[in-house]
């Protein structure tokens, strides 16, 4: 049996990816992780690929035996796993309870290397692992601290694996996302006192964002996926810049507020 993985899969871009994923792959089932278990479950409905929920939260790392389990079991071959689960935030680091950057950390990066090292002996030639990185993966970035650091942990992680499993002829591409419109932006502002962060350059469409990854992931040999012009110019600018730099700039910008109303809607 030949299967898809999406974490974070019941909304956002996880489940863009979901709506888009028939153009590109084909496989036996889905696999939908996420913690809302009667969003997944909607998620089947009408859908021209098998959709198989399996409800998890990452934050909790005691629950990863259910994935591992499950993979005993059935024995598939994982053509594609989607790491898409993720928690950010803005605002002070110092007004952020430590275990709530503890829990970032937990998702963003425990989970997302524990359900890479569980599904790979479960993937053969070909098979394909994205990692959703973000652009702050490419820069140290203030008021967003703990997130964009485990997002750097992100990019350094799936470049570095595309290099070691390439002898096996499985490929993994990170994928770094401007601002997206998605429920990301809900719970990233309930800890931005003072609107710390308030300067959004550009919000894409979701499915601009997965539109661009799939493309990159099965047309071309990149190791990260960077959509739109914005994105690639700041990639750019910030191989450039010394990062003392990059951040005084970002810093000057939070003071002029862009498309702040639309973000928090």
């Amino acid at each position: 049996m030949n299967i898809a993985v999406i974490t974070g899969a019941s909304s956002g871009i996880g489940k863009e990816f979901f709506n888009q994923l028939p153009k590109w792959c084909e496989v036996d089932e889905v696999w939908l992780i996420a913690r809302r278990k009667e969003r997944l479950e909607a998620m089947g409905e009408n859908y021209p690929i098998k959709v198989r929920p399996v409800p998890m939260d990452l934050s909790k790392l005691d629950v990863f035996d259910i994935y591992k389990n499950l993979l005993e079991s059935e024995k598939p071959t994982i053509k594609l796993l989607i790491n898409c689960a993720g928690i950010g935030q803005f605002g002070d680091a110092l007004n952020t309870p430590i275990e709530q950057d503890q829990k970032i950390i937990d998702v963003n990066c425990k989970a997302l290397l524990t359900m890479t090292r569980l599904s790979i002996p479960y993937m053969e030639k070909g098979s394909k692992i994205m990692e959703v990185g973000s652009m702050s993966s490419f820069q140290p970035t203030p008021y967003m601290t703990t997130y964009a650091a485990t997002k750097a942990f992100v990019l350094s992680y799936a470049r570095a694996m595309n290099a070691e499993l390439k002898p096996r002829g499985i490929r993994v591409m990170c994928v770094t996302p401007y601002y997206v419109k998605t429920e990301f932006f809900d719970y990233a502002f309930k800890t931005n006192e003072g609107n710390k962060v308030q300067h959004f350059g550009k919000l894409y469409p979701a499915e601009d964002i997965v539109k661009t990854a799939y493309k990159d992931l099965y047309k071309s040999k990149k190791d990260y996926s960077a959509c739109g012009f914005s994105s690639r110019g700041q990639v750019f600018l910030v191989k450039l810049l010394p990062h003392k730099l990059v951040m005084k700039i970002w810093l000057k910008q939070q003071s002029k507020p862009k498309n702040l109303d639309e973000a928090m809607k």
